[in-house]
This record gives structure tokens, C-alpha cells and sequence, in this order.
């Protein structure tokens, strides 16, 4: 070949668009959705690769127009065999960058694409380089079906069930007194008072936290002499879904992933941390005439709680997050490894096999 010409034979061409399709051998496969139910630390996260590559075509050879079109048709080829996810995200009505993501609806089938190494968080963009930044605001993120009228309720009825199951987590998750500490009083006003269970644990875990009494079970709650809030946006992705339960109730189920961005307590520090909290709480709106409770209040099923970066083997009843600066991967477990903003998977199976003496470690904050 003389200099300055480039060609490539029919045969070539064909094979390198069958290989474009088929994708490349040893891309990164996405870590284990494992988890355990309180707590995990994060590692130094360094030398990460990047959320997709790029292919820079050749320079075009003068009277070779199809040449070129031909290599911008191979590299959206290429593009799209090593991040199929960004390009059905563009297709989907996704969008990009910062633009909010529709409301989820239904459990995603793979996590959020992951953002570049160098988009660190800062007190101005405390969600910077985090796939939380397309999500919703407080409860604007938290999907609500439509109701239906479900067993021993009309459809009014569930209507307000609902709207309660969401004050819950909205008290329970994002109220700011709350997450500075202050006793969660709307939250409490809303569980069974008749439910004595629930009742003791509650009264023993503001009393004395332990892991048998955790109150970051249900409530988000933070050091304040360690770390404060960045800014008033709590961001949250989840769904609120129900059906009739026992003794024609409204089992309610919630879902919901919390990203709180937090610095140093002192003013000086412009270091941000993020916490990462995914929740599943079960509510079951019981039918009075079946079951002691009390009017608009709510029988706990069960609750799953599954947090980043809130402090590996804590019993203090706060979350108390670690900073980069200062931040180890050591502790049983610490190899395991999950993406906390994968929401792919259930609860169960995201904590199968999980052992509340592990800390593991977190693909990303």
C-alpha cells in the first residue's frame, strides 16, 4: 500500500462488522448483587475504566466519501456492542447527563451505567458523577400505583393507604429533623400502636442501640458531631406496589433506594461523602373488624435494610460514613463486592447468603 491511500478488502470488511456486533471478549462483568443487611464500606475506588470508550476513525481519503460513512457506521457499531446499556438508556427516553429518568414502574433489568472515575462529588454538585443524579428529589422519586379497590378497602381507601405508606418513608427517611437525630415522632404515629413486638423493639432501639435493636432499620439518622447534610435534596428511585394480604388486608410493599450526601462536621472541610440506603418495608392495612389496630395505622410485615458507607459494624444508631481520604476496605468480607445503585435485583436475593459480621465492599458511592 502507498502512502497516503487506505483500503480494506470485502472479506476484512465483513469480518470486522461481524466481530462490531458480537461484541469483544473480557469487557467487565458487573459485580455480585450480594449483600449484607446493615452495613458496608467502601474501598478507595482508583483506576476505574471508563463508562464506554470511543473509536477515533481514520483520516478521510479525498474521493472516498463512502469510506467514511462506512467507518462512522462501524464505530456506532462498535459503540453499541461494548455499552448495549447506554445506547437502549438514549432509546428508552433516558437521556443523558442530568436529565431525570422516567419513574421506575417496574424492576430494572441491569444496573445504571457507570459514570467516569473523575466525577467526584462537591459541596456545589454533591451528586456529581453518581447515577443518583437523574433521580428523583425526596418523594418525587418514589413511584405510586394507582389504587384499586383490595380487599377490605375501597378504592378511596387504598388511595389513602398508599399516601400514608409514603408520609411513612417520607418521615421515616427524608425528614431533616430526623436525619439530624431528632426522635422520628410522625413515623412512629403511623405503626400499630396495638403491635407489641414492634412497639418494644422501637422503645429499646432509641434507648439502647445494639444490633438486636438497630433504629437504622427503619429510620436514617446521622452523627451530627461527625458529619453534616450537603444541601436539602435527599435523592430517591423506588416503587410502592400492594395487593390483599391476610385476613383481607392491603399488604403494602416500598422499595426505595435513599442517596444521602454528607461532609465533615467541620465547616472548613469541603470533602463529600455519600450514603447510600435501600430499604424494603411491608405494611399491611389491616381490616379493624379482623385485627386490634388502630384507625390509620399500619401492622409492620417485615423490613430489609441494606446500607453503603454508614459505618462497617456499627451499633451506634447513627450512620457515621467514612471520607476517601480516610477510607479502608478491611474487616470479614471485605472482597465481597455489590453496586449499591443496582436495583435489579430483589432484596432477598440482593442479601442471600449476607452475614450482618460482614462489611464487604461497594463498587461505587
Amino acid at each position: 500500500m502507498s502512502k497516503g491511500e487506505a483500503s480494506i478488502s470485502d472479506e476484512e470488511w465483513e469480518r470486522f462488522q461481524r466481530e462490531a456486533e458480537a461484541g469483544t471478549q473480557g469487557a467487565p462483568e458487573e459485580p455480585s448483587a450480594r449483600a449484607r443487611m446493615v452495613t458496608r464500606r467502601l474501598r478507595e475506588e482508583t483506576a476505574r475504566p471508563e463508562g464506554w470508550r470511543t473509536h477515533q476513525p481514520a483520516r478521510q481519503r479525498r474521493g472516498k466519501g463512502w469510506y467514511v460513512v462506512a467507518l462512522i457506521l462501524a464505530a456506532g457499531l462498535l459503540f453499541m456492542a461494548l455499552d448495549p446499556g447506554r445506547v437502549t438508556d438514549w432509546f428508552s427516553g433516558g437521556g443523558s447527563g442530568d436529565t431525570p429518568l422516567a419513574a421506575e414502574s417496574v424492576r430494572p433489568d441491569q444496573p445504571p451505567a457507570t459514570e467516569s472515575a473523575a466525577q467526584q462529588p462537591t459541596l456545589q454538585q454533591p451528586f456529581r458523577g453518581s447515577p443518583a443524579a437523574r433521580w428523583g428529589d425526596g418523594t418525587a422519586g418514589i413511584t405510586v400505583p394507582e389504587a384499586r379497590a383490595t380487599g377490605w378497602m375501597s378504592e378511596a381507601q387504598v388511595s389513602q393507604a398508599l399516601d400514608r405508606s409514603r408520609d411513612f418513608l417520607a418521615a421515616s427517611n427524608l425528614d431533616s429533623g430526623v436525619l439530624l437525630g431528632q426522635p422520628p415522632e410522625k413515623a412512629i404515629a403511623l405503626i400499630n400502636p396495638k403491635q407489641k413486638d414492634v412497639q418494644d423493639y422501637l422503645a429499646t432501639a432509641f434507648r439502647a442501640p445494639s444490633k438486636d435493636a438497630d433504629p437504622l432499620m427503619l429510620f436514617s439518622r446521622f452523627a451530627t458531631e461527625k458529619v453534616r447534610l450537603v444541601g436539602d435534596v435527599v435523592k430517591t428511585r423506588g416503587r410502592i406496589t400492594y395487593r390483599e394480604g391476610k385476613r383481607g388486608a392491603v399488604e403494602v410493599t416500598t422499595d426505595v433506594t435513599y442517596v444521602y450526601p454528607v461532609a465533615h462536621a467541620a465547616e472548613r472541610s469541603d470533602e463529600v461523602a455519600r450514603t447510600i440506603v435501600r430499604r424494603e418495608v411491608v405494611m399491611s392495612w389491616d381490616d379493624p373488624a379482623k385485627v386490634i389496630t388502630e384507625p390509620g395505622t399500619f401492622s409492620l410485615v417485615s423490613y430489609k435494610s441494606d446500607t453503603t458507607n454508614g459505618g462497617c459494624d456499627n451499633d451506634t444508631g447513627f450512620y457515621v460514613p467514612e471520607f476517601r481520604s480516610a477510607r479502608t476496605a478491611t474487616g470479614p468480607g471485605a472482597d465481597r463486592e455489590v453496586d449499591p445503585y443496582d436495583r435489579s435485583t430483589s432484596m432477598n436475593a440482593r442479601m442471600q447468603g449476607a452475614d450482618d459480621t460482614e462489611c464487604g465492599t461497594a463498587t461505587r458511592s
